[in-house]
């Protein structure tokens, strides 16, 4: 053992028989200087990796002290034997010392056969890879050393080895294992650049041949130009297509265009696929075609009528549009593509109202082909407009592929939940749909791919949507908005005897003969066993109960099955829904309140709570920032206004609670307002509020109630939730013309203008007294 001061040198690995120059640091100058002051002149020079220190090191000499080109100090080191480190230990100077046991590579001193074998091998790699190089020089140094252990350390210098595969050389003292690691790395390494040295030359063939099959085609192309032979294959073809369509001038001259590049291009131009392609899109629209309208205005009523139960508006509508064009043809004002001849409606409401189906009746009605666009999560404007057609794998928009389906220029085209469409950095679909849907404007789109202007005026554009305040202003009001808002008890008793229920006998394979479902029965399936505004869970609810019976008539069990109400626990199980508001609003502080989500209207209790503490206002239930701040507007008024109220203001200077259940959706919105001042009313006093009752309008600080939207789908809840008395804001009694009239007979609605009136109305009489009356008008 020897003591030796130590040089930690980062990212480099010094194998014996090394000689490199080294970059003196305050570490390595220390190192230097410590071993120049020893008696030997000696140091350890070890590596550092990144995942940790090496346990062996090179014992070396410094041959020279200087400086680089640079000017900063260097010193040059020759690596002369491995030394295993020990531990630390003492010695003068500012550098590390450590102690050091010399390790030789053979004990013996004289290399064994089979290290000589292996040393002849690993020099015939070495040799091969460095005529890879074309190191000459190199390698006539190689072929000189005749040690094993000399030959296996020049592996030091090879660039295609890792320093982590330097550091397990260096910690190998055995030299025929050193050297069986170095032929297994070497061989690796060979085969690796062989490969690499194929593909590069499969790579420069293929492009030398490539460009002499480029050279003799053009040479080919002037001989046939010289001898008169025909153009590429298709050209011909093309042009012969183009001619005998039957397309616009403006359409026939572009598409002579291409032909025309497709003739002078050779069958290797990357413009040949595409411009065939574009070509093929041209020709397969149906520019010049339409289908006649049907003139039969009754009979396009008829048609409405079968297939759905209601929506007079939308009937309506489309009867009026068949009216006027009636008109215009038989005055011979009839312009096939005129400016704003078109329609553009959105069908506005609830999922399950029909909307998308209504588009296929449409089309029935006037005669025309029906296209649905399904615009649901597409994010990408070139859906729309289409792409460039330069682009790999470039296509036409959506629009462009439903004239093309449809086989005509006059669809309907149902543009599918148009309220979902997103933008992100590939743009604005919304934002492309303007030029589509503005009747001003859509005789001349253009889409990307096709780049020739597209007369849609003609199309009759039906936009279906559940939530209107997501579609873009600009979009919206490009369209005729016709609002479903959801049906009546009544009606869902009607269309699920007049359409579900046949359609799904014919789904089980099932007659009227074999099974049959009373009214009540779907009376209370639409009641009791869904709270929705359509009905696709209520035919979810009839295709269950036919599965049922087609069971048991396929067991044997029955030979026909007939549903009542009492039969329905046993087919589909308890009711799901049952009226609670008696129950929420038995304790004081509970208000019923309506509102409107994307599924339709729906009943929300609002709950408010004191306590002890510091006075102050805690909301809860993921309310908005609109209804948070409903809820400051009502306690403020309720403080100011606590004599009126019958209110103990000390009651209110406490920490109060306001609640809105369902605290996992995210509710929003200024038409809970009276409800609120209700509610706290509630708390305050210790008066429940009444259980019948339900109530919507927004609140200002001085009791004002303003109107809301959505009147008729709330309307329509409180009837769902069994309610029979409704508050609304005064400025809301025009909209209930809308309200169908058995909702109306159904509820007492009383139209108010002060919220006192809704708090006076609503809260139970105190014991003893009668019930005040609002000071309000009942519908």
């Amino acid at each position: 053992m020897t003591s030796l001061p130590v040089l930690f040198i980062p990212d480099l690995v010094l194998l014996p028989g090394m000689v490199v120059p080294i970059a003196l640091d305050e570490a390595a100058q220390a190192a230097v200087d410590a071993a120049r002051a020893s008696s030997d002149g000696r140091l350890l020079v070890a590596p550092r990796l990144e995942d940790r220190y090496a346990s062996y090191g090179a014992i070396a000499s410094i041959e020279r002290v200087g400086r680089f080109s640079g000017g900063g100090p260097a010193a040059v080191l020759r690596a002369e034997q491995r030394g295993r480190i020990g531990s630390g230990v003492t010695g003068p100077g500012a550098a590390l010392w450590v102690e050091v046991e010399p390790v030789a590579d053979d004990v013996s001193g004289t290399p064994s056969d089979r290290a000589r074998e292996l040393a002849e091998d690993y020099k015939r790699l070495v040799v091969a890879v460095l005529q890879r190089r074309e190191a000459w020089q190199v390698i006539d140094q190689v072929t000189r050393i005749t040690d094993p252990g000399q030959i296996a350390d020049t592996a030091g210098y090879a660039s295609y080895l890792s320093d982590d595969r330097k550091r397990e050389l260096l910690e190998t003292p055995d030299v025929e294992e050193r050297l069986e690691k170095l032929i297994a790395w070497t061989k690796d390494h060979l085969a690796e650049s062989k490969l690499t040295d194929k593909i590069s030359e499969d790579v420069r063939e293929g492009m030398e041949k490539s460009q002499r099959e480029f050279l003799l085609r053009q040479q080919l192309a002037a001989i046939r130009k010289e001898l008169g032979e025909g153009e590429p294959e298709g050209a011909d073809d093309y042009r012969a297509r183009v001619e005998a369509a039957d397309l616009p001038d403006h359409v026939r001259e572009a598409a002579l265009r291409e032909v025309d590049k497709l003739e002078r291009g050779s069958e290797q131009n990357p413009e040949t696929s595409w411009i065939r392609t574009w070509l093929d899109t041209v020709l397969d629209l149906p520019w010049n075609v339409t289908t006649q309208d049907s003139a039969d205005i009754k009979g396009a009523r008829e048609i409405l009528d079968a297939d759905h139960h209601g929506l007079d508006e939308v009937k309506e509508r489309i009867v009026e549009y068949l009216a006027v064009r009636a008109r215009r043809a038989d005055r011979g004002l009839q312009v096939v593509g005129g400016r704003g001849s078109g329609a553009v409606i959105l069908l506005a409401g609830p999922p399950g109202v029909g909307k998308t189906s209504l588009g296929e009746s449409v089309a029935r009605a006037l005669g025309r082909t029906f296209v649905r666009v399904a615009l649901g999560g597409v994010r990408d404007e070139a859906e729309i407009r289409g792409h460039r057609r330069t682009y790999v794998g470039a296509l036409p928009g959506r629009i462009v592929r439903a004239i093309k389906e449809a086989g005509s220029m006059n669809p309907v085209v149902l543009l599918d939940e148009v309220d979902k469409v997103g933008a992100d950095y590939r743009g604005d679909p919304a934002a492309a749909l303007l030029e589509v849907l503005d009747p001003a404007q859509n005789h001349t789109f253009r889409d990307h791919y096709l780049e020739l202007d597209l007369d849609l005026s003609d199309v009759v554009f039906i936009a279906t949507a559940n939530v209107v305040e997501t579609i873009p202003s600009a979009l919206l009001d490009r369209m005729e908005l016709v609002t479903i808002d959801g049906y009546t008890e009544d009606d869902k008793v009607a269309i699920a005897r007049d359409f579900l229920l046949p359609r799904q006998l014919e789904r089980a394979a099932l007659t009227a003969d074999e099974v049959s479902i009373s009214d009540d029965a779907l009376r209370e399936l639409a009641a009791n066993y869904t709270r929705e505004a359509g009905v696709r869970v209520l035919e979810r609810l009839i295709a269950k109960v036919l599965r049922k019976a087609a069971t048991r008539l396929a067991t044997g069990a029955a030979d026909h099955v007939d549903v009542d109400v009492d039969g329905l626990k046993e087919l589909v199980g308890r009711p799901q829904f049952t009226p609670e508001s008696a129950e929420r609003t038995a304790v004081p502080g509970v208000a019923t309140g309506l509102a409107v989500t994307g599924l339709g209207g729906d009943v929300l209790f609002i709950e408010a709570s004191a306590s002890d503490g510091q006075p102050g206002l805690t909301l809860t239930g993921q309310l908005g920032e609109v209804m948070k701040e409903s809820a400051q507007i009502a306690l403020s008024f309720v403080r100011s206004h606590a004599a009126e109220l019958g209110v103990d203001p000390a009651s209110l200077d406490r920490q109060i609670h306001v609640h809105v259940p369902a605290g996992a959706v995210p509710k929003d919105g200024p038409s809970a307002g009276i409800t609120m001042v209700t509610a706290l009313t509630s708390m305050a006093t210790g008066r429940p509020v009444r259980a019948e009752v339900g109530m919507t309008g927004e609140v200002t600080l001085n009791g004002r109630v303003l109107p809301i939207g959505g009147l008729k789908q709330k309307l329509l809840a409180a009837q769902r939730a069994g309610l029979t008395e409704v508050f609304i804001p005064q400025r809301n009694e025009p909209d209930l013309d809308d309200v169908p009239a058995e909702v109306r007979e159904a509820l007492t609605i009383n139209v108010v203008g002060d919220v006192l009136d809704v708090v006076r109305g609503a809260l139970e009489p105190v014991a003893g007294d009668a019930r005040p009356i609002a000071h309000s008008d009942a519908a």
